[in-house]
């Protein structure tokens, strides 16, 4: 009888102890990713505000061209 509740007990142990690892390592990519995101939205924004970069809008045709905002070409 002992055995058993033992046994129970070692295997909701490794259950608490895999579910706690697995939500660990979640919250830490989900972490890393969103640091990975923000760090993409700056370098996009930075290298959009470059007076190099020219906005490029599809056509009638579908051929990406500059746009009519001649500040930007």
């Amino acid at each position: 009888m002992t055995y058993a509740i033992l046994r129970i007990a070692i295997f909701v142990l490794i259950g608490l102890g895999i579910f706690f690892g697995v939500r660990r390592i979640w919250r830490d990519w989900k972490g890393e990713f969103k640091a990975v995101d923000k760090a993409k939205r700056e370098r996009d924004l930075q290298e959009r505000a470059r007076p190099d970069v020219i906005t490029l809008k599809r056509d009638k045709d579908g051929t990406f061209r500059p746009g009519d905002d001649p500040d930007k070409r």
